[in-house]
């Protein structure tokens, strides 16, 4: 577990040099984010998934320089520095090397009300805002290297794998919020998809297009504030949940917008991208990628029906949101496009 009240502390507002007038708390499964006037702190819960574990100090300390050194590629301006945190006669002290016991992340504070989902929310988000993101994006992957650790996950086997990964962990949902006939279009699809495009993958392999990459490139985890465009919380914890095709973290935007009702502006974002990118072949696999992108968040949704802890309303809430991202998946390979 995390130390005896250092959650407690970072609450204080005299635990920090800024001297802020306020601090808030906000928790996430994996971490704690401490929210100042001016900056953000973000600790890492010593916990362990299987798909991330952050169970010891040797590990915080590498997962959050990651997360520092990744999400810089995105947002420099944002991600500040790694901040050490020692404990002494009871106490704590932020930015002291003397008796390290954990590490918190530091970054600017910017606009939650830029945020692009709630822009959105409130009909403030152009196809030319929108266009912005795209070519911003665009030149942020043109100085990400296409190296040879990267290429690895872009061969057929290791997509394949992740595809049938779906597949099985989610046959057990088939009679709830997606039906038999759903369930075997959309693997059928899949399978037949990458049978045949073979030579279609190989190509994205040759021409540079696999990458360490963002990985959960969504409305949420973009922010338009004035001219400024920041993109944050790339994933460090799992490289297999980051490395592939930039058109797979191009889908996951693009689907994102389908999903809350605006087409349109994932079309626009797609079309600057590939515009700004000169991606030629990004549009070949464009409709596989939104299909993977939408079934994998009707998955991880899916699996909060298995928690006997939640209660029916949120099992509804659960039950509907994948239901809908079945759906999705599945319109995508019903409808022309």
């Amino acid at each position: 577990m995390n130390r005896p009240g250092l959650v407690e502390y970072l609450q204080d507002k005299g635990a920090y040099p800024e001297k802020p007038n306020s601090v808030s708390l906000v928790q996430t499964h994996i971490s704690w984010v401490f929210i100042c006037d001016d900056y953000v702190y973000k600790l890492k819960k010593p916990v362990d998934f299987g798909f991330l574990d952050f169970t010891t100090l040797e590990k915080r300390r590498f997962y959050t320089n990651e997360e520092l050194r990744l999400n810089r590629r995105f947002s420099p301006d944002v991600y500040m520095d790694v901040i050490p945190i020692s404990e002494s006669a009871g106490t704590y002290a932020l930015n002291d090397s003397s008796n390290i016991v954990d590490y918190a992340l530091k970054m600017k504070r910017i606009s939650e009300d830029h945020m692009l989902y709630k822009l959105l929310s409130r009909d403030m988000v152009s196809k030319q805002d929108i266009g912005r993101v795209g070519r911003h994006l665009a030149n942020v992957y043109k100085d990400i290297t296409s190296d040879h650790k990267a290429r690895s996950f872009g061969t057929i086997d290791v997509i394949s794998a992740n595809v049938t990964e779906n597949f099985d962990q989610t046959r057990k949902y088939i009679g709830g919020p997606i039906s038999a006939d759903a369930f075997d279009r959309l693997e059928s699809w899949s399978m037949s998809f990458m049978k045949n495009n073979t030579a279609l993958f190989e190509d994205r392999i040759k021409n540079g297009c696999i990458k360490d990459c963002h990985g959960d490139l969504h409305l949420q985890h973009i922010c338009m504030e004035g001219k400024e465009i920041y993109v944050f919380d790339c994933i460090e914890f799992n490289e297999r949940f980051r490395y592939g095709d930039v058109a797979s973290d191009v889908a996951f935007l693009s689907m994102d917008f389908d999903n809350n009702g605006h087409p349109e502006l994932g079309d626009a974002f797609v079309q600057a991208y590939t515009e700004e990118s000169g991606d030629s072949t990004l549009k070949a696999v464009l409709k596989f990628y939104k299909v993977y992108r939408a079934y994998v968040r009707a998955k991880v949704t899916s699996f909060m029906l298995d928690d006997p802890g939640i209660d029916s309303l949120s099992r509804d809430n659960a039950f509907n949101t994948a239901k809908r991202y079945y759906d999705l998946a599945h319109g995508y390979i019903t409808h022309e496009d």
